[in-house]
């Protein structure tokens, strides 16, 4: 029980864990304020919690004002990407981080607006925003699935190729790749519940945009917030074995 809450302590003490907590918290309130809000309208528990997820979304949005240099140093390091292995790969990168880059001051520009602290209309920088989200989860999913192909051609070279002197070696690479595989599993079923949101979030018209009941958009996003966690998690303890 000690480990656990030291654990969970460890995780608020970093700003992208407890980002994460405050996604899980804002989506998951949105779920359930939602389910209850659509069963009865007039429940005050259900209005509070819708409430506190668009009060926790704006607290989110707030702290990302600090985040272009991050998102910028991030991109610099990556560079042309000359360490991927793979051409697409390396280029899917490279144009999910431009999109990623351009998304911050395009929500700033939109938040500012809302704020009152910039004269310009904020509709369209909400959805400029929303399209660069968009198209860095799409790119996204492309990339992990040419990850996974890849991965899933190196498993079956590395099955062919064990013998007996180094079965033991190629156990420990055969778990390496599938691990990674699930980890491109669960990154594609975290992106395109983003994506179902981001879609949501567009102009009328476009596609299911507007369609989603609040507690629809609470459940994609609570989905793709829990495996944020379970992802950072896993990373954490590679990290310490």
């Amino acid at each position: 029980m000690q480990n656990s809450v030291e654990s969970f302590i460890n995780v608020l003490e970093s700003y992208r864990g407890r980002d994460k907590v405050i996604r899980t918290l804002c989506y998951g309130s949105q779920l359930v304020g939602g389910v209850l809000a659509g069963k009865k309208p007039q429940s005050s528990l259900g209005k509070s919690l819708l409430l506190f997820s668009a009060q926790l979304s704006h607290c989110r949005t707030t702290l990302r004002l600090f985040d272009d240099l991050s998102m910028l140093a991030y991109s610099t390091s990556y560079g042309l990407g000359a360490s991927e292995e793979d051409a697409l790969v390396r280029w899917m990168s490279i144009l999910t981080n431009v999109a990623d880059q351009l998304y911050y001051p395009c929500e700033h520009i939109a938040w500012a607006a809302d704020a009152e602290l910039i004269k310009t209309k904020s509709e369209r920088w909400w959805v400029l925003s929303t399209g660069l989200w968009g198209m860095s989860l799409i790119l996204s999913v492309l990339r992990s699935i040419r990850s996974i192909l890849i991965l899933k051609r190196k498993l079956q070279k590395c099955q062919r190729s064990g013998s007996a002197d180094s079965r033991e070696e190629v156990f420990s690479q055969k778990a390496a790749l599938r691990k990674q595989i699930r980890g491109e599993v669960f990154s594609i079923l975290s992106s395109l519940a983003d994506l179902s949101n981001a879609i949501h979030w567009m102009p009328p018209g476009f596609l299911w945009a507007g369609r989603f009941p609040p507690w629809l958009v609470g459940l994609m996003g609570t989905v793709s917030s829990l495996i944020g966690l379970l992802q950072m998690s896993s990373s954490d303890q590679g990290a310490c074995t």
